[in-house]
């Protein structure tokens, strides 16, 4: 409770911070304003203004212009030069007047507080207040740079996992985990803002002030539709994420009660490889590359989840998932080979085993996950090929097995008794 009690008394004072980083960011600033909350030097806001990048109105600043500081430096340090940035400004063929629109309030000023002194006023270690900003995906500040407002969003529900003793690892884990997989969460939603609505514009030889008043008027749409849709399918996620956690408690119990033993039915990792995948990307190109990936999404994504697993990573020519059960990870494995000539895929070939994992930063390691990725690598264009473990759980599945026997796999030691698993048409 009293833990509780400090959580309800440190957020509101939290959120007035946060509220008057955003407010004053808001409001007209003057020239020492601007390179505060940008972070450069006044000279720099000096040289801007005499490339006509910036236009200040009687020596104030909006916020919009705030804004425009960080966006001019970010493009200056990855290789463009002001100076024809300024050019091009000043004869109308490039607008970066976009970054008024409401949503570019997510390049975040700088607020006063360093990371120093928001770990003495929360009690949380300085290193993993830093481990925010790496998880937004940049570059690891030092502990005497000041903190981002949105930074200090995150900070609220770092400061409750400390207060509760959870483990600085962990938390951090947990940070690097969000932060990577919302990176590729903005990545797509960039990649198809260019090529479904930029591009075109472009093609159609819209000039920079038509291409603004588009985007204006989709911004404040997008923005909104695109935050309730992310955290829609966020809680999705969150809702099978926790029914795990349900169903290992409760067969934990029932394990405990001598009603059903954890090991009847390990899990299973499961591999699935197509062959010629790289040889015919290289041939056909990016583009193709790219429609063969989506097609392989769509086909194991539905496939999987429809069996009780999941897709843990891609490899290139393949993708790893982890099953619940092995009975249904052969069935799906056997749908999947079988699906992919449907698709217009190349043939694929799955390797099965099951056994104890270790779950880490969203992946799946141990030997069982070893032993599956050789299975994968034994087996031939069209096969399903399964462990004696995955024989021996999957009495319940609809699928046959014909013995190959005992086989030496590259980098595990002993032989292992293999499988081909067929559809059950007896």
């Amino acid at each position: 409770m009293e833990n509780s009690s400090a959580l309800r008394a440190s957020v509101p004072r939290l959120t007035l911070a946060v509220k008057e980083v955003t407010l004053a960011a808001m409001t007209d600033e003057s020239k020492q304003g601007v390179a505060e909350r940008a972070g450069v030097d006044v000279a720099y806001v000096d040289q801007l203004v005499e490339l006509g990048i910036l236009t200040p109105a009687n020596g104030r600043f909006s916020a919009g212009e705030t804004r425009l500081v960080g966006v001019v430096r970010g493009l200056e340090e990855a290789g463009l030069p002001l100076e024809g940035i300024g050019a091009a400004m000043r004869t109308g063929s490039l607008s970066l007047d976009f970054v008024n629109q409401p949503s570019y309030q997510r390049f975040a000023s700088l607020g006063s507080e360093t990371f120093t002194d928001v770990s003495a006023r929360t009690g949380i270690p300085v290193d993993l207040l830093m481990v925010i900003r790496e998880a937004m995906g940049f570059a690891m500040p030092s502990a005497d740079d000041r903190m981002r407002g949105a930074e200090l969003e995150v900070v609220p529900l770092v400061g409750l996992q400390v207060r509760e003793g959870f483990r600085p690892a962990a938390i951090e884990r947990w940070l690097r985990v969000y932060g990577d997989s919302l990176r590729r969460v903005a990545e797509s939603e960039a990649d198809w803002f260019r090529s479904e609505i930029l591009e075109p514009l472009f093609a159609a030889g819209k000039t920079p002030a038509d291409i603004g008043a588009v985007t204006s008027r989709l911004d404040a749409e997008l923005a909104r539709h695109g935050d309730e849709a992310v955290l829609a399918l966020f809680h999705g996620q969150q809702a099978n994420a926790w029914m795990k956690n349900i169903f290992d408690g409760v067969e934990s119990w029932l394990a405990d009660a001598g009603i059903r033993s954890r090991i009847d039915r390990p899990p299973a990792i499961c591999f699935l490889d197509l062959t010629g995948y790289t040889r015919l990307t290289d041939e056909r190109g990016d583009e193709a590359a790219a429609e063969l990936a989506g097609r392989l999404a769509k086909l194991v994504q539905r496939t999987s989840l429809k069996h009780g697993g999941k897709p843990i990573k891609w490899l290139g020519d393949g993708v790893m998932f982890w099953f619940r059960e092995p009975g249904p990870a052969v069935v799906a494995a056997l749908e999947m080979v079988s699906g992919a000539g449907v698709a217009g895929l190349p043939p694929a070939h799955v390797g099965v085993h099951a056994g104890p994992v270790l779950y880490q930063q969203g992946d799946y390691y141990g030997r069982t996950v070893n032993v599956a990725s050789r299975i994968a690598d034994y087996a031939r264009q069209g096969e399903v090929v399964v462990s004696q473990d995955v024989v021996d759980a999957a009495d319940d599945a609809n699928v046959a097995f014909a013995e190959i026997g005992p086989v030496e796999l590259k980098g595990v030691s002993g032989a292992i008794r293999l499988h081909v698993a067929r559809r059950d048409i007896g």
